[in-house]
């Protein structure tokens, strides 16, 4: 294909699920939009969506029969195959990207190939991740069985791939993966930058002026937020703390009964962004426990305002590497050497002052300006070598 603008595109964007607002793909993919948008090319997007929802080539809702309850349980909306639908999109598009592993990337990619329009992928979910929900995440063969699927039936068609972490392209070519595996971070909003911590009463405070700890995730079985509500009842600082989980999941209810045990039981917030960085403002520190994330944008988020993180150090988890150094990660499921690594944080409050600076700073490697026009960058080259 011979480019005659490479500055102004159409792109298509194509995804399962453009409804969920607690899905770390679905979120992605709105600020990619949004930005590329920004920057001055079009951008559609074909999937399920509400049905006031623009710029859509929309897609019907497809429910899976037996696991339906479950996938909605995770708030997850896999698309119909309308190949009518698949057709209009793709070839209002000069390029599309494919953002979910799924039965519409395949069917989508099928057209790109007959109507010979430029098409690359996405690597965003983990097959860690995904089986976790049937709690089968650590099961190896299992999991190498998804990433041997997804290869030979969706990856291996795209010559250009997107993933968000050098981590995830390493476990990509780990399990045979071939091809242009681009590393780029899914990028954080220019919103979060550094800002003061605040001590005043607040909803998270209290008139008694808690230190709040904060985790932003999915309430997942993954993300492993009993490990803090068990590390927190073993700090020396238990009576002080006041845990916030900000997202919603499956396992709220046991997280619930679990906070019971606490002297201050944890709260449960669902946050636009503008709230988020409000509930960021009033945290003394930021606590990110899973054991699997491709990148976790959240920790991103919360250490670019400044707060210092601490991460589970799982061999599984891409972001274990935000971290400076080892006061900032602690054992995979250890709640006692979280516990330690807590402590430590709020017994040593002017180099927790200093770190919070470090970690603001490298904040601004992880703009979402930057990763988009990399990954514009990547059209650019698919579109030349279609």
């Amino acid at each position: 294909m011979r480019l005659t603008n490479v500055n102004i595109m159409k792109i298509l964007l194509v995804i399962d699920d453009y409804i969920s607002s607690n899905n770390g793909t679905t979120i992605s993919c709105r600020r990619f939009a949004g930005e590329l948008r920004r920057q001055g090319h079009e951008v559609k997007v074909l999937g399920t969506s509400l049905p006031d929802e623009p710029n859509m080539f929309r897609l019907e809702e497809y429910h899976l029969p037996i696991v339906d309850g479950l996938v909605r349980a995770n708030d997850f909306h896999f698309s119909k195959v309308d190949l009518a639908v698949i057709r209009q999109a793709v070839a209002w598009a000069d390029v599309v990207h494919c953002m979910m592993p799924f039965m519409l990337t395949y069917r989508t990619k099928q057209v790109c190939d007959e109507l010979h329009k430029p098409a690359t992928a996405a690597f965003h979910i983990q097959p860690e991740n995904l089986l976790s929900a049937v709690r089968l995440g650590k099961f190896k063969p299992l999991v190498d069985s998804v990433y041997w699927a997804w290869r030979k039936g969706i990856y291996c068609k795209f010559q250009y791939i997107h993933c968000p972490s050098s981590f995830m392209r390493q476990e990509m070519i780990d399990h045979g993966y071939e091809g242009d595996i681009r590393p780029i971070s899914n990028g954080i909003s220019s919103a979060f930058c550094q800002q003061e911590r605040t001590s005043a009463c607040s909803p998270y405070k209290g008139k008694d002026r808690k230190i709040v700890i904060t985790m932003v995730g999915r309430l997942a079985r993954e993300k492993r937020q009993d490990v803090i509500l068990r590390a927190v009842r073993k700090s020396k600082y238990a009576d002080r703390i006041q845990v916030v989980f900000a997202g919603k999941g499956p396992l709220e209810r046991w997280y619930k009964r679990l906070g019971k045990r606490l002297k201050n039981p944890p709260m449960f917030v669902y946050l636009n962004q503008q709230d988020l960085l409000t509930l960021l403002r009033q945290t003394d520190l930021y606590v990110h426990s899973s054991d699997m994330e491709s990148e976790a944008i959240s920790c991103i988020e919360a250490f670019a305002t400044g707060l210092v993180p601490v991460i589970s150090d799982s061999r599984k988890s891409a972001t274990r590497q935000f971290a400076l150094d080892e006061r900032s990660l602690f054992k995979a499921g250890s709640s006692a050497d979280l516990a330690k690594k807590i402590d430590y944080w709020l017994d040593h409050p002017e180099e927790k002052r200093r770190m919070e600076q470090a970690y603001a700073r490298q904040g601004l490697d992880y703009t979402l300006e930057a990763s988009v026009r990399k990954c514009v960058e990547m059209f650019t080259d698919a579109m030349a070598n279609a």
